[in-house]
């Protein structure tokens, strides 16, 4: 893993415009990001701030990026031998890609939601139950007891598991494995959640219920989404960064984004021309 420490520069007059468009409240700043699969540099000189307490999309074309970059945010791509990532990116003050960083402290602190619900072969309780116990949250049986209520109230499954907490959480339908999953990345109270295509092996009802959780949710998190329905990214992002060909063309809020992009690429995928 190379890692290249680039300087936070302050924007100069070209980008003028784009720092006033910028959130006040940046929970994650990456600058210069590069991400190389052996030959192949699938992402390229990303620069952006995501704001905290807010739903920021990754909408674009499928193989542009988006998702690279979010794994980026919580060193997924270290699992991958050949991926290499240079640039630089913190969350508050921490460079987490300092050598001396705990990554298993980072990804309790940077939760994950795939594209599959993929809840552990376990009940619904000890999938909950499971990250706070081995990071050391709960003190006691009670204790846990009330991180797994809390968390399961907070993923709007509660009322649907209370009698059920254990039965497999492998039986639920596939929307409540999915909110179960939620459920499992909040107990261990992390400040960022990452979902990558949440919603895309769901039905409508189901997709529907995921976005007013969301919705839900960032009022004490930080979200970041990856999706291909723009709708969607319009129904639940307050930010919209769009990528193309391993670039990020343009961030900023979801309305402008929708209604009056600054690049022709931008116009031409939310319009439908390609994508």
């Amino acid at each position: 893993m190379d890692v290249m420490v680039h300087p936070i520069k302050t924007p100069g007059p070209a980008s003028a415009a784009a720092a006033a468009a910028a959130p006040d409240s940046a929970k994650i700043i990456a600058r210069s990001v590069n991400v190389y699969y052996g030959d192949k540099h699938a992402l390229k000189d990303v620069s952006v701030d995501i704001p905290e307490r807010a739903v920021t999309a990754f909408i674009g074309p499928s193989g542009c990026g988006k998702s690279t970059f979010l794994r980026c945010i919580n060193r997924m791509n270290d699992t991958i031998p050949i991926a290499r990532v240079t640039g630089e990116i913190r969350i508050d003050d921490l460079d987490i890609y300092d050598s001396s960083l705990d990554v298993v402290q980072l990804r309790a602190r940077v939760g994950m939601v795939f594209q599959k619900p993929n809840p552990f072969p376990k009940s619904v309780y000890e999938n909950v139950a499971y990250g706070p116990r081995i990071h050391g949250h709960a003190r006691s049986k009670a204790e846990l007891e009330e991180i797994v209520e809390t968390s399961l109230k907070k993923a709007g499954l509660w009322e649907e598991v209370k009698d059920r907490l254990s039965d497999s959480g492998t039986g639920l339908s596939g929307g409540q494995q999915q909110r179960l999953c939620i459920a499992r990345a909040i107990a261990v109270s992390p400040e960022v959640i990452l979902m990558d295509e949440p919603c895309s092996a769901l039905d409508p009802i189901a997709t529907a219920r995921i976005e007013e959780l969301i919705d839900e949710l960032r009022a004490n998190y930080t979200i970041i989404i990856v999706t291909h329905s723009m709708q969607q990214a319009a129904r639940v992002s307050q930010r919209t960064a769009f990528f193309h060909l391993g670039v990020l063309v343009e961030e900023g809020p979801t309305e402008t984004i929708f209604t009056n992009p600054s690049d022709k690429r931008t116009l031409d995928y939310i319009t439908g021309r390609f994508g």
